[in-house]
């Protein structure tokens, strides 16, 4: 068979095929190797040398490295079949597109560094990989147990089974589990294991589980208990009379790409930095405490106590006794006892809902926010605190003050600083990293693998409002995760809750905005004047999104979120 025929027909096979002259002169070149090499004409590769080009293809086929010749594509050299014409001295080259066998050798590298023990196989339970941590650990070369039935390899000494094919058969997650089982070389093996199946579009293609040597572990465990015992004793002599709550959020916890919360995030640190009271406005479920608390510990109060109380969740003869403390005998029952305010001492106090505490309650809170004295309930003498005061409201203050709900005074020592935390619906950019965000920690919490969202539902969340912004779309999600069935690791619409399927169908779907009239709202106008300049932008740039969001100045998911919802065709423009 000639090389022109042989070439046709491993071309068929996707097999690229150059036959060259003995210096590397390329004489010929099959339509996959046009390919392959990003030839885009004929003409060009001819004469051309192939040493020269892609130097890896002119190593024997098994010592052969992979050929770069782009972003993420590799090229490797295979055995080539005998021809009856090729030239005196010369080469027929064939090779094939190795991208995806580059990929999974680096990933095999990557896995071979790391110190947890892993074990994948297929659906028939048959092992395809095990690290080199678990070669270690098992005892095992995986060239000796390479599609052998992990049954075979291994026999779990504990009764239940081993978990991988449990995994496989009933498509659950298994984490934190200890298991006891032995090796076809009779080696016995004490893990913690977490197991995933791997579950894609409904088919399972395997599972595979992350293990850790349990007597590592018990000894890591040991160690931690003995300094847990030190930093105790330590901790118990110098604050032998402290009662506080940690501040356990950090600023880095705040999960968003919106420029606003962005903005906001800064606007806090700074705060931060000084003594004034910070006044947090936002509506339910927005994280008002999440910044509270983050405020706190970036603060130079982050080693002293940080204590919250919830001023709508306690009546109000309660409260004045928790927040500045009581002497025995003040009422029936009262024991002689320290207040927040002094508990919270060189430390952070937290109002939440201040606007439901009395306005009685309030004249009291104002006292002790200008001297720094707090009376106890039922006592003659004063004690000084050293307190700073954060506050939480979940109604505009001006509103607040015109119902009635809050002192003006109190308003104006309580708001030195004013914070106002967007809610969801003003920035929805932010819904895709919160959405999986959630999911993660749903995971973990539920045993679940589910992946992402679907487009479908990803518009659903784009369209609704979320009155209970954040915290309604944490809600959410753990819904679809706790209703979906195990076969199914993407969350449809049909899995959400039916408020938000109800509210998304009743809610008519908007055009682009139409002219601007007399009556219109500014709110309208400037969403108009917005959309015409991404419009402007888009037309410019040709429809690049990424150079148009740079010269908007903001991030390309933001970008991408507001010409979703003004409904432009990039293309189109």
């Amino acid at each position: 068979m000639t090389y022109r025929e042989t070439a046709k027909i491993l071309s068929q096979c996707g097999l690229g095929v150059v036959v060259c002259e003995s210096d590397w002169n390329i004489l010929f070149v099959n339509e996959s190797a046009i390919r392959l090499l990003h030839g885009a004409e004929h003409d060009w590769l001819i004469g051309s040398k192939l040493s020269d080009l892609v130097p890896p293809l002119c190593q024997e086929p098994d010592t052969a490295p992979y050929a770069r010749i782009a972003f993420n594509e590799y090229l490797q050299r295979c055995p080539a079949p005998e021809v009856d014409d090729l030239p005196a001295h010369g080469h027929l080259i064939v090779f094939r597109d190795a991208s995806r066998e580059a990929q999974r050798d680096m990933m095999c590298h990557i896995l071979d560094q790391i110190r947890e023990s892993i074990i994948l196989c297929d659906s028939d339970h048959r092992i395809l990989y095990i690290n080199e941590a678990a070669m270690r650990m098992d005892a095992l070369v995986l060239d000796d147990i390479y599609g052998h039935r992990i049954e075979d390899v291994y026999e779990a000494l504990d009764g239940g089974g081993l978990i991988i094919p449990r995994a496989i058969e009933t498509r659950q997650v298994f984490r934190e589990r200890r298991q006891y089982y032995r090796t076809r070389y009779q080696k016995n093996v004490d893990i913690t294991a977490n197991t995933f199946p791997i579950v894609l579009q409904g088919q399972v293609l395997g599972g595979y589980s992350v293990m850790q040597d349990w007597s590592m572990v018990d000894n890591l465990h040991k160690k931690i208990l003995e300094l847990q015992d030190k930093l105790t004793a330590q901790t118990a002599s110098k604050h032998s009379e402290k009662s506080a709550l940690n501040a356990k959020y950090h600023f880095n916890d705040i999960v968003h790409i919106s420029s606003s919360i962005t903005s906001l995030v800064e606007s806090c640190r700074q705060a931060a930095h000084s003594d004034s009271s910070v006044m947090i406005y936002g509506e339910t479920g927005t994280g008002k405490e999440l910044f509270a608390q983050s405020i706190h510990n970036a603060s130079k109060r982050a080693n002293g106590p940080f204590l919250a109380i919830n001023c709508a969740a306690i009546p109000e003869n309660l409260l004045e006794g928790l927040l500045f403390g009581t002497e025995k005998g003040a009422y029936t029952g009262a024991e002689r006892r320290a207040g927040m305010f002094e508990q919270a001492n060189n430390g952070t106090l937290l109002l939440d809902e201040l606007n439901s505490m009395n306005i009685n309650l309030q004249a009291k809170l104002l006292r002790v926010l200008q001297d720094g004295m707090v009376r106890r309930v039922g006592g003659s003498s004063e004690i000084h605190v050293n307190v700073r005061v954060l506050s939480n409201i979940n109604i505009p203050p001006e509103q607040a003050i015109e119902e009635n709900k809050l002192r003006q005074d109190l308003y104006y020592r309580l708001g030195v600083v004013n914070i106002t935390i967007p809610p969801l619906r003003e920035r929805k950019e932010d819904i895709p990293i919160l959405a999986k965000q959630f999911m993660m920690r749903c995971n973990a919490t539920l045993s679940r693998n589910v992946r992402s969202l679907s487009p479908e539902t990803l518009e659903h969340f784009y369209t609704y409002e979320w009155p209970g912004n954040v915290r309604e779309l944490e809600h959410a999600i753990e819904h679809a995760i706790n209703i979906i069935p195990d076969e199914e690791d993407v969350i449809t619409p049909e899995y959400l809750p039916e408020r938000i399927r109800r509210c998304v169908q009743e809610q008519s779907v908007q055009s682009a905005p139409a002219v601007i009239g007399t009556g219109d709202s500014l709110n309208h106008t400037m969403k108009d004047v917005e959309r015409n300049t991404i419009c402007r932008i888009l037309r410019e740039t040709n429809g690049n999104v990424s150079e148009s969001a740079r010269i908007l100045k903001m991030s390309r998911q933001s970008l991408q979120y507001r010409i979703r919802k003004y409904r432009i065709n990039p293309r189109a423009l």
